[in-house]
Order: C-alpha cells, then sequence, then structure tokens
C-alpha cells in the first residue's frame, strides 16, 4: 500500500547511507591527490589522468547500474538489496585502494588504476540503487525535498567526521606501527598529514568499518513504497536510454550539477597543497592534533550543513531553481574575492564559510531535482525509470569530480609541482591560487547559466505531481 508518510525513523536511515558514502567520497575528493603523489609515490599529472580514465568509465558504468536496478525484483524491492549486498565490498575494497604496494614505478601505476577503478565500480554498485531510492521512498514532492535535506546533512555529518577522524588517525597508527616512528609524526607538523603508507591503509579502513554499519542501518529502516503506472515488462532498455536522450531538464540538469560538483571538486583537491604552500600555519590543534588543513574543512562541512537545513525551507518560499541561481551566484563572487585575499588565515576561513554555505543549499536541491525529473519522464513516457534517471546523477557526480580531480594533477604539473620540495615556487603557487579561487568561479557561472533554462519549474512540477497521482488512483480503482 502506497502512503506518502515516511517516518523519522526513516529518514534518519535514508541519511545513514549518504552519511557512509560520503565518508568515503570526501577521502577520494580531498585527500587522494595527496595520497597518490606524497604516500604512494606517482606524480600529480599520472594521478590526474588516472582519475579521469577510472571515473569517465565508471560514469558510463553508472547507467547500467541504474538499468539493472530498475530491472531487479527482490522481496525488499528494487533498490535497497544492493546496499544490502555491497556495505561490506565498499569498505574492503577501500583499504585496498589505499594500500601501498612494494612495486616499481609501472607496478604501481598499474595496481594504482586497477584499484581505484574496482573501488569507483563498487561505490556505483551501492550508490546508484541508493540514489534512486528517494524516488520511491514517496510520491510527494515535498516529502522528497525533506528527504534529500537529510541526506545531505547526514552527508556532511558523515565527511565531517571523516575530517575529525582521518588525519588523528593516520598520524596515530603511523607513530603506533611505522618503523619512521615519532619522526612520521613530527613530519606531519610540517606538512599536513602524515605519509606512512602503514598509517593511511589502517586509517581508511577504521573509516571502512563504520561506513558498513552505516549501510546495514540504512537497508534496514528504509521501505519502498511508489509502484509505477505502468509495468511494462517488456520496454527495452534501448527504449528507455532513447526516452531520457529527448528529456531536455535532463539534459540540462546534468550540465548544471556537472559544473556545480567541477567547483567542489577543484576547490577540494587543492586545499591541501594551497594551505601548505601559500597560508604557511603550522599549527595541530591540542588533544585532536588537527591541523589548519583539517581546521578549514570542518568549518566549510559545517557551513555546507547549515545551507542544506536551511535549502528545504528557502526552496519552499522561493523556488528550487531560484534558490540553485542564487546560490551559485553567490559562490562564484566570492570565490573571485578568494583570489584577491592575503595568505591570512581570518580571510580564508571567513570566505571559506561564505562559500561553503552557498555550496550547502546546492546539493539537495539536484537530488530533489532529478526525482522530478523521474516523475516528468513517466507522465512522458508511461515509464519509472528511477534507476536510470539517478545514474545520470551519479554519472554528473563522478564526471565532476573526475574533471576536477584531473584538472587539479594537471594544472599542479603545468604549474611545476615538485612533491621532493620543501618550498614551492611563486610559479605553483600562483597555479594553486588560481584552482581555489577562480576556475570554481568560473564552474559556479556555467552552473547559473544552465539553471537559468531549467524548464521544470514549482508550478510545473505540482502539475506533473497532480497528473501522476489521478492516474495512480485510477489504476487502484480499475484493479
Amino acid at each position: 500500500m502506497n502512503t506518502n508518510k515516511v517516518s523519522l525513523k526513516e529518514k534518519v536511515g535514508y541519511g545513514f547511507g549518504d552519511m557512509a558514502s560520503s565518508m568515503f567520497w570526501k577521502i577520494f575528493g580531498m585527500y587522494s591527490l595527496f595520497f597518490y603523489t606524497d604516500v604512494f609515490g606517482i606524480t600529480a599529472a599520472a594521478a590526474g589522468t588516472m582519475f579521469l580514465v577510472a571515473r569517465v568509465w565508471d560514469s558510463v558504468f553508472d547507467l547500467f547500474v541504474g538499468i539493472a536496478a530498475d530491472r531487479t525484483k527482490t522481496r525488499w524491492g528494487r533498490y535497497r538489496p544492493y546496499i544490502l549486498w555491497f556495505a561490506i565490498p565498499f569498505s574492503v575494497m577501500g583499504v585496498i585502494t589505499f594500500f601501498v604496494p612494494d612495486f616499481g614505478a609501472t607496478g604501481k601505476l598499474v595496481y594504482a588504476y586497477i584499484t581505484y577503478s574496482l573501488m569507483m565500480i563498487v561505490y556505483s554498485l551501492i550508490n546508484v540503487p541508493y540514489a534512486s531510492l528517494l524516488g520511491v521512498m514517496s510520491p510527494n514532492p515535498q516529502e522528497r525535498n525533506i528527504l534529500s535535506s537529510y541526506r545531505m546533512s547526514f552527508a556532511f555529518i558523515g565527511s565531517f567526521i571523516t575530517f575529525m577522524l582521518l588525519q588523528p588517525l593516520i598520524d596515530g597508527y603511523a607513530k603506533a606501527f611505522s618503523t619512521e616512528g615519532v619522526q612520521v609524526a613530527e613530519k606531519a607538523v610540517e606538512t599536513t598529514v602524515s605519509t606512512s603508507p602503514i598509517g593511511w591503509t589502517l586509517g581508511v579502513a577504521t573509516i571502512g568499518v563504520l561506513c558498513t554499519i552505516l549501510f546495514f542501518l540504512c537497508f534496514k529502516w528504509t521501505r519502498e513504497r511508489v509502484e509505477p503506472v505502468n509495468e511494462d515488462e517488456d520496454t527495452s532498455v534501448k527504449q528507455d536510454l532513447k526516452n531520457l536522450f529527448y528529456n531536455i531538464p535532463w539534459w540540462i540538469l546534468v550540465g548544471t550539477g556537472l559544473a556545480a560538483l567541477l567547483f567542489n571538486a577543484v576547490r577540494d583537491g587543492v586545499a591541501i597543497y594551497y594551505f601548505r604552500d601559500f597560508v604557511h600555519v603550522a599549527y595541530k590543534m591540542p588533544l585532536t592534533g588537527w591541523d589548519m588543513t583539517t581546521i578549514y574543512f570542518l568549518i566549510g562541512q559545517a557551513a555546507n550543513l547549515v545551507g542544506v537545513i536551511l535549502a528545504p525551507a528557502l526552496s519552499a518560499k522561493y523556488g528550487k531553481r531560484r534558490t540553485y541561481m542564487i546560490a551559485m551566484a553567490g559562490a562564484a563572487v566570492l570565490s573571485v574575492v578568494f583570489f584577491f585575499v592575503p595568505n591570512q588565515l581570518s580571510w580564508v576561513l571567513i570566505l571559506q564559510t561564505l562559500i561553503s554555505l552557498c555550496a550547502g543549499y546546492v546539493l539537495p536541491l539536484l537530488w530533489s531535482m532529478f526525482a522530478d525529473i523521474v516523475d516528468y519522464q513517466e507522465l512522458k513516457t508511461d515509464r519509472r525509470t528511477s534507476g536510470l534517471i539517478f545514474s545520470s546523477s551519479s554519472m554528473s557526480q563522478k564526471l565532476g569530480w573526475a574533471l576536477g580531480a584531473a584538472l587539479t594533477g594537471w594544472i599542479l604539473f603545468i604549474f611545476k609541482y615538485n612533491p621532493d620540495l620543501a618550498q614551492q615556487s611563486t610559479e605553483t603557487i600562483f597555479g594553486e591560487r588560481l584552482m581555489i579561487s577562480i576556475i570554481p568561479a568560473i564552474c559556479c557561472l556555467l552552473a547559473f547559466i544552465g539553471m537559468y533554462f531549467y524548464p521544470l519549474t514549482e508550478k510545473k512540477v505540482k502539475e506533473v505531481t497532480a497528473e501522476l497521482e489521478k492516474r495512480r488512483a485510477e489504476k487502484l480503482e480499475n484493479q
């Protein structure tokens, strides 16, 4: 029986899923380039190219996962089973990815390509069905907006936990198990985080255990309610893809989401280098062991969370489209200002807070809008392809992070970044400043332009929802 009511426990359970995903995703987005250049031992250009190749392939794979999930039928539903099946492989693969083998340069590069690609595949197998779950937990657009806000709130909480735990865990394990001993921990004060391989492996393993527990709770506490108006088993994959190809709002939202995520990927990927080379604050907070880069990330996540919490109320008042445009415009202006500030910690942290607040509004709106597109597609084609459409949102997310990570690696290489230098050149630091300010501002501008042309206004979404409810009611009467 379909019901629009989603309990608080279920909202929290749904949030746990992205909390787990985000705990690992932040490691990939903010620490992986540093890991591969300064711990694993490959060049920034090689790492950037690997990110692009692995994630572009994985983005295409997302579509196949979405198609498969739409056609999955179990007693648990279509999408929830994947969360159960891949909770443990998700964490195990993360540990293998952040293991440093005793290979030569070529062997390491091959290992990095294989393990990173497999990690992204496992991430797709759990995250695409999880994202699709939003479209079948409730048919009510406002309820889905609230669910999306819960999702993103818990995602940022997960990120916050990662930032709080990862550096102390890595440094602690390095000091306890590394043959370098105390010198490893001392070196971390001068850089950002320990470069001990065993510290990284065990630190990620600890985070992975938490992720697995959260995924199990997400599976246990959520339910699938929304059934398609028409269940046509003979509809081909080719027809579903053709329908999606002609869905104009989908194209616009994918492009807009790609630009917004590229903004985040470039800013986050270069931050660890920017703080070490430009801000020059060698400080670790007592008890926690957090350095200023970690504090910078934590402040950003806290501001993101505030934005996520405020997003439903603001979008209910002004509309999703308008709220999105205002947030991207604000982030663009503030990012340009970021370029011109001096290397003073107070200015950096104030702007980080304001930019992250703007960015926090955007992500829950994106996921909620993809759910609206699922409804729009069903109205037009009589096919509810939640998995396919939400896999496209995951695709844009991964492409954004792939291009962002690749750009970060390539630009560092172009501006002659050398991990063996204690002090980078003026040219390298200028490139790092561009990547944390001007380039993200351009991405925000592109996202703003894309959303300007997005046709699913609040009025249109309400019309689509009303018509689908009418059809479902007629279907029940005829049964």
